[in-house]
C-alpha cells in the first residue's frame, strides 16, 4: 500500500516487486530473478524478501545493523575459468603490499576481468598458487573478482615469491608475528605520501589546519613534496600558483606551517606514523626518553620495559628507527626547526621488576588500598586487570578474597599473599 502510495506521488518505484503469501512463493521470486537477471539493464546480486505489515515490523524492531524484519537473499556468485599471467604487487597507502593476479581477459558477468585480489601471501600459499595456473575466479557480491580455487597445474607454472624490498621506493618490508600483511616501512615511500601528509597535518598531530586532501592532491602532483619535511621549506608564491588558492589562503597556510614548529614533541612522535603508536602511546614515550636520540638508539628490550608498551609495539619501534631513510627524514625534521625533545622528562622510577606482567587484585589489602597497589603496580611496569585468565601473571590476594581467587586456583595461576607482593616491590 505504502509502495502504491508512493508511486501515485510520482516518484519512481521499481515496479519488479510481489507480495509473496507463502515461503515457497518467496522462493519462486528469487529462482525467477536469478533466471532473468541479465534481463535488467542494471546490476543485481540477489532478492530482499521484508514482512510487510507495518505494525509486524515495528515489533520485530532492528539491531544497530539491521531490521529484522528484512533479509537479503543473495544470488550464488557467477564463475568463471582463466589464465594466471602474472602476480604484481600493489603498495596501499599504509604500505600494506598486496599481491594481484594479472589475468589472461575474461568475461564475467557482463565485464570483462584482467585482475583480481590475492590478499597476501598465506593466501597464496593456502591456493597452492603459481604463475601459469588455470584459475577458477569468482566475483565476490557480484563485485570484486577474486582467485577462488586452481583448476589445472600446468608444467610451466612459476612459483611466486613476495619481495623483500617495497617495489615503488626500494625500502625493506616487514611482516610482524601475527599479521598476514608486509608492509613497507619507509615514510617517504611515494606510495604512502598522500596518507603520511595528512596524518602529519591532522589536529591530533601537527594542527596544520587548511592542509587537506584537494591541496595534499595537489602538491604531490606538481612535485612539491616528497616527504613531510618539504612542508616546511614551501613559499607563499608556491602555494599561490595551487587551484582556489589565494594570497590570504596561501599566508594563513604558511602560518600554521610554521606554528607547527613550536608544537609538543610528543605531537612529532605521533605525526610520523610509526605503526601502533597512537597519541597516549607517543605521549609516554616522549615523557619516558625524552628525546628523539634517546629513542632511536633504545633496544627492544627497553622499549619493552616502558609502560604500556608490549612486544609487538616495542618491535615496530624498533623497526621504524632501523629504516635509514626513516631516520634521515627525523634529521631533516630537525633541521627544519622541529621539536626532538620534551620539555618534561620522567624521572626514573622503580625498578621495573613487574614488566610485562599483568596482575589481579582481590580481597582487601591491609596496608594500601587498592588504588595504590595498582599505582606501586604500574610504576614497576606491570598491568591491572579486573578479571583473571590464562594470561595473568599471578594474583595478590587479599582478606575475603572470592571467585577471582577461585578461579585463580582452577587454572593454577600463581596466588601472593600482601606481604609476598610487598616482598616483590
Amino acid at each position: 500500500e505504502n509502495l502504491k502510495w508512493i508511486t501515485s506521488l510520482g516518484l519512481k518505484v521499481n515496479p519488479h516487486r510481489k507480495l509473496c503469501h507463502s515461503l515457497q512463493e518467496v522462493i519462486d521470486f528469487y529462482q525467477h530473478w536469478e533466471a532473468h537477471r541479465d534481463d535488467l539493464d542494471y546490476e543485481i546480486d540477489g532478492v530482499v524478501a521484508k514482512v510487510n505489515s507495518i505494525d509486524l515490523q515495528a515489533k520485530l524492531g532492528s539491531t544497530s545493523k539491521s531490521p529484522r524484519w528484512a533479509i537479503a537473499v543473495k544470488f550464488p556468485a557467477r564463475q568463471a575459468t582463466t589464465r594466471l599471467l602474472n602476480i604484481r604487487i600493489q603498495v596501499g597507502r599504509t604500505g600494506a603490499l598486496t599481491p594481484v593476479a594479472e589475468l589472461e581477459p575474461v568475461q564475467l558477468g557482463g565485464t570483462t576481468i584482467r585482475n583480481a585480489t590475492l590478499h597476501n601471501e598465506d593466501e597464496i600459499g593456502r591456493l597452492g598458487l603459481q604463475i601459469n595456473d588455470r584459475v577458477l575466479l569468482e566475483r565476490g557480491g557480484d563485485v570484486i573478482p577474486k582467485v577462488v580455487s586452481v583448476v589445472e597445474r600446468p608444467p610451466d607454472r612459476v612459483p611466486f615469491e613476495m619481495p623483500s624490498r617495497c617495489p615503488v621506493c626500494g625500502s625493506k618490508v616487514y611482516r610482524e608475528e601475527g599479521e598476514a600483511v608486509r608492509r613497507c616501512l619507509s615514510q617517504t615511500c611515494p606510495a604512502k605520501l598522500k596518507e603520511s601528509l595528512l596524518h602529519w597535518a591532522s589536529r591530533r598531530a601537527m594542527k596544520i589546519d587548511g592542509l587537506g586532501e584537494r591541496l595534499v592532491d595537489q602538491l604531490v602532483a606538481r612535485d612539491l613534496v616528497h616527504d613531510v619535511s618539504d612542508l616546511y621549506h614551501l613559499t607563499q608564491a608556491q602555494l599561490e600558483e595551487l587551484e582556489r588558492m589565494g594570497p590570504k589562503s596561501a599566508e594563513n597556510l604558511i602560518r600554521e606551517i610554521e606554528a607547527s614548529r613550536s608544537l609538543e614533541f610528543w605531537r612529532l612522535l605521533f605525526g610520523i606514523g610509526i605503526r601502533h603508536v597512537g597519541e597516549r602511546t607517543a605521549q609516554i614515550l616522549a615523557r619516558h626518553f625524552g628525546s628523539i636520540e634517546r629513542l632511536e638508539q633504545a633496544s627492544q628490550e627497553e622499549l619493552e620495559r616502558v609502560y604500556e608498551v608490549g612486544p609487538k609495539l616495542a618491535e615496530s619501534i624498533y623497526q621504524f628507527f632501523r629504516q635509514r631513510e626513516n631516520r634521515a627524514l627525523i634529521e631533516r625534521l630537525r633541521r627544519a626547526g622541529l621539536p626532538m625533545a620534551a620539555d618534561i622528562v620522567e624521572e626514573p622510577k622503580a625498578a621495573h621488576v613487574l614488566a610485562g606482567k599483568t596482575i589481579v587484585l582481590t580481597g582487601t589489602l591491609e596496608t594500601m588500598t587498592r588504588d595504590e597497589a595498582t599505582t606501586l603496580i604500574e610504576e614497576r611496569g606491570g598491568r591491572v586487570t579486573a578479571s583473571v585468565s590464562k594470561k595473568t601473571g599471578f594474583v595478590v590476594a587479599g582478606r575475603d578474597a572470592g571467585s577471582k581467587l577461585e578461579k585463580a586456583q582452577k587454572l593454577g595461576i600463581e596466588i601472593l599473599n600482601e606481604q609476598q607482593f610487598r616482598a616483590m616491590l
